[in-house]
């Protein structure tokens, strides 16, 4: 028995960057996702967190979330789209990418 969880990368801004980034379920890398992309990954039921990241300086906050059997739980993912996210992602790297749960 699995759940799914499905992540979609939006279009951030200009510090986007180019290349994949590493999606990480209960802190082991799961996957990529690049620009544009919507991923599914099988998750088992129960208690997980979430995370992107570029980079070890880029990267979203961890968000968790619970999967019941047959499940899919959608999240979505996107660099920050103003400048004063970006300023001071530069002393906190975790506000650097937006994670939320749709």
């Amino acid at each position: 028995m699995t759940a799914t969880l499905q992540l979609t990368r939006k279009w951030g801004s200009v510090t986007d960057g180019d290349g994949k980034w590493q999606i990480l379920i209960d802190g082991t890398a799961a996957g990529s996702i690049d620009r544009q992309q919507t991923v599914e990954l099988p998750v088992e039921p129960g208690h997980h967190t979430l995370r992107v990241k570029r980079s070890e300086r880029f990267l979203s906050r961890e968000r968790s979330f619970d999967a019941a059997d047959e499940q899919v739980v959608s999240f979505w993912c996107r660099s920050q789209l103003l400048w004063p996210m970006y300023v001071a992602s530069l002393i906190k790297p975790d506000l650097w990418i937006s994670l939320r749960r749709e």
